[in-house]
């Protein structure tokens, strides 16, 4: 049995869609008691419960449905708030509030609780109410203006790289105010939100501007500083190779067999080399297209430059040092059978992550939830009848 870091905490999950779930898997991974709290009525948002994408998110959770609208689930989420010490939303900010729920009524329930929001925008500000997507943020967040091939107009990440950095940023929010809380005793409203995520994450290409007035445009598959470095055709497919600094340049064009490379004054540096690109790109690729992929991944290994193959999704998992690291994991589902997720790419000394349960059947935890909130079944009964869970 792998040690559970964080199997003293009990998390109230009431997120959906992307960014919270995203939270609440980096705690629930590490064992964090996380208690799902959903709807009675089905959203639609994600199509089938038993799609990868649900399953992938909402595993080593319980189930517990609740109407958060009918006033007698006030006495619930009391219950559940008092022994809790992370709740997780992402509400927008106002439904919270008209639920009752808001972080000051938690607060007031529970004051060692760590509250934690993620919404669109932010909690306040001129587009605090406005509802976020991920494909949004990413245009605002200046994402979309640096992807791409030049002149190709804005493109979209591949992934939902905002909700998924939000999440991440919360979880780390999480657990610096759980630490915050061992010296004061409190807990504290963590937020953060797609927005802020996808601008944090902008990271050197958002100070090119901040610091050097630059406003960064698109470069394709070409790094937009360190050149070269992008994708280039061999014998039978195409790789990534990634040269920064002298030296490695130096080194990379001895491994091509292209030493007058480094002597072109073209080429002489960092800053030349990004203006003549487009020619430095072409005589690599003359030279590149000569071997096959494998051949120059051997040459570059050797050499101590960084290159590598260009996968398909389902190349990824077939790649050895990717089943070394252990990052498809499988559970067992009692109606799926076997089915593998993807691991936490973290890994620890003593404290191992696991995928221990399937996601949940809605409502699964219910009963046995409500039980140990100190309901009784007669109780629970009488709930259920009446539509509240």
């Amino acid at each position: 049995m792998h040690a559970k870091a964080l199997e003293r905490f009990t998390v109230i999950d009431l997120s959906r869609i992307r960014s919270g779930p995203t939270a609440v898997r980096q705690l629930a991974d590490w064992g964090a008691k996380v208690i799902k709290v959903e709807a009675i009525e089905e959203d639609g948002m994600f199509g089938t419960r038993a799609s990868s994408d649900f399953q992938n998110l909402h595993r080593n959770k319980r189930s517990l449905t609740l109407n958060l609208k009918d006033p007698k689930a006030a006495e619930i989420m009391r219950r559940l708030i008092e022994k809790a010490d992370v709740l997780v939303e992402n509400f927008r900010p106002d439904v919270k509030e008209r639920l009752g729920i808001g972080y000051e009524a938690a607060r007031a329930i529970n004051p060692r609780l760590v509250y934690a929001s993620i919404s669109g925008f932010g909690q306040t500000g001129p587009y605090a109410k406005l509802p976020g997507f991920d494909q949004v943020a990413q245009g605002m967040g200046g994402l979309m203006s640096v992807t791409g091939l030049p002149g190709q107009g804005p493109v979209r990440v591949g992934i939902p790289i905002a909700d998924l950095g939000a999440g991440l940023y919360c979880a780390l929010g999480i657990l610096t105010a759980l630490l915050e809380r061992e010296v004061s005793g409190e807990g504290q409203w963590v937020q953060t939100s797609l927005l802020q995520a996808q601008v944090a994450l902008l990271d050197f290409q958002a100070t090119r501007w901040l610091m050097d007035k630059e406003v960064p445009q698109q470069a394709g598959n070409d790094h937009p500083t360190a050149i070269p470095t992008g994708v280039f055709q061999t014998a039978n497919g195409y790789i990534n190779i990634a040269v920064a600094g002298q030296p490695m340049w130096k080194k990379f064009c001895k491994a091509i067999d292209a030493e007058h490379l480094a002597e072109d004054p073209r080429f002489a540096d960092s800053k030349s080399r990004s203006e003549n690109r487009k020619a430095l790109n072409d005589a690599i690729g003359d030279k590149t297209k000569g071997k096959s992929s494998a051949e120059w991944m051997k040459i570059f290994a050797v050499a101590g430059v960084p290159c590598g193959p260009i996968y398909a999704v389902d190349e990824v998992f077939a790649d050895p040092q990717v089943q070394h690291l252990n990052l498809a994991q499988p559970v067992m589902h009692p109606e799926l059978g076997e089915i593998h997720l993807v691991g936490q790419p973290i890994i620890m000394s003593r404290s191992k992550s696991a995928i221990e349960t399937p996601t949940p059947a809605k409502g699964q935890h219910t009963e046995e939830v409500l039980l140990e909130l100190g309901y009784d079944k007669a109780a629970i009964e009488q709930l259920k009848g009446g539509g509240v869970v």
